[in-house]
């Protein structure tokens, strides 16, 4: 796990491994953070800094209630994994309701 710094003036997420610098950038308006964009140097790409960078963003988020607007590619990505993680095929959200 790397050490994730939050700059809430500048609205971004940073950490560093290796001497690489990783950044989540967002904007924040009315309550919603919209993650605008993620950078991990290829150097330390498909180590999970990316994953670690939306955990930390999406903890944030969670502290005030924002929602999260994922207008990044990778954002969006994550955000439709987990989603897919909470709710798997076999037990769709309305599983164990009745009519």
């Amino acid at each position: 796990m790397s050490t994730i710094s939050h700059d809430s003036g500048a609205h971004c997420f940073t950490t560093e491994v290796d001497g690489n610098h990783a950044q989540l950038d967002y904007t924040l308006d009315g309550g919603v953070m919209t993650i605008t964009h993620t950078r991990v140097p290829a150097a330390i790409r498909g180590r999970g800094v990316a994953a670690e960078l939306m955990r930390a963003a999406l903890s944030v988020a969670r502290g005030p209630g924002w929602s999260v607007n994922p207008a990044c590619s990778y954002a969006a990505a994550y955000m439709a994994k987990q989603l897919d993680e909470s709710f798997p095929a076999s037990d769709s959200p309305s599983v164990g309701g009745s009519h």
